[in-house]
């Protein structure tokens, strides 16, 4: 098999390599799509070496600032820093601002940083339908640490989780009580909470993370043996940035962790590419006609969705 002409350039570090690669994973062409699986199965030996970090939080909370603060602290310190981040997309028309770069403007021009955004493009969970690909390619082309910033909806986003190391939330001052902080989900979810925006209102940061800190007691830890942490930061001033990163650092000191985590992010990838294989196997063994009788008959309220499902799969389906 003949090398992807991609894979040399990629391999050295080359930046317009890399958001060429990134592209082609993200197209939909099946042609596309080839050529992406040989590019990353040339690739994959030389992934899998990065610190992968998730950052959430509700809008409005500061994540690209933060993402910039800690960013250039890592570069600076001769890191090689990629950031994915991913952007809503309009139901409607199924665009995206792709605003992320314009909030990192410092992180943007520095020689050892690399900033993607990508349209979640109706992908649930907070990241987009092609992170862990982008995330395989980022690790080949050399950055060693990947800060993967989700759409920032709240409570749902848990989907990044799954495909990082360690997963960051962000929250205000403001964010809740303690009851707030106790609700399943993304808090069952978190390795390091972080109190952004402390500056703002430093007794009202101090309260949310002795607040946040006991809820997180209550939770089962997402580690075993290791309690979340609770900080405070200003991505403002900077004050608090490096507490984070030696948070973050803690958490992977046990290479046991990362490398059980790593297993299971393997194994979420098979499963979400094997339910898409699965659907496409589906729609190619349905006549479109069909697919799309049964479709309006459950849109008109003839078919209830069971019974759609049902009258497409016969009795190889059970609700």
């Amino acid at each position: 098999m003949s090398v992807h002409p991609l894979t040399a350039a990629l391999l050295s570090g080359q930046r317009r390599a890399l958001a060429r690669a990134i592209t082609l994973a993200e197209s939909s062409r099946p042609d596309h799509l080839r050529e992406a699986q040989q590019l990353l199965a040339e690739v994959l030996p030389h992934a899998g070496r990065s610190l992968r970090v998730g950052l959430s939080g509700v809008p409005g909370v500061g994540k690209s600032t933060f993402i910039e603060a800690l960013g250039l602290q890592l570069a600076d310190a001769g890191h090689r820093v990629a950031v994915l981040a991913v952007d809503p997309s309009s139901q409607r028309t199924g665009g995206s601002i792709m605003g992320d770069k314009t909030r990192m403007p410092n992180l943007t021009v520095h020689p050892g940083a690399f900033i993607r955004p990508s349209p979640a493009r109706g992908a649930l969970g907070g990241v987009a339908r092609r992170t862990r690909e982008a995330i395989t390619l980022c690790e080949a082309a050399g950055y060693d640490v990947l800060l993967i910033e989700t759409v920032g909806v709240g409570q749902s986003e848990t989907q990044v989780a799954s495909m990082t190391d360690v997963f960051v939330l962000l929250t205000l001052p403001n964010a809740g009580d303690e009851l707030q902080g106790i609700k399943r989900g993304i808090m069952e979810l978190v390795d390091v909470c972080v109190v952004n925006k402390a500056d703002s209102n430093p007794a009202a940061a101090r309260q949310a993370q002795g607040e946040l800190a006991a809820a997180l007691h209550l939770l089962t830890p997402r580690t075993a043996l290791r309690q979340p942490q609770v900080l405070q930061a200003s991505a403002l001033t900077g004050a608090g940035i490096a507490e984070v990163w030696a948070a973050v650092k803690a958490f992977t000191a046990d290479s046991v962790r990362v490398q059980a985590r790593r297993q299971a992010q393997h194994s979420g990838w098979f499963e979400e590419l094997l339910k898409e294989a699965a659907w496409q196997a589906f729609e190619a063994g349905v006549s479109a006609e069909q697919l799309r009788a049964i479709r309006a008959e459950v849109r008109a309220g003839t078919l209830t969705a069971v019974q759609g499902l049902a009258a497409l799969l016969g009795g190889a389906f059970m609700p």
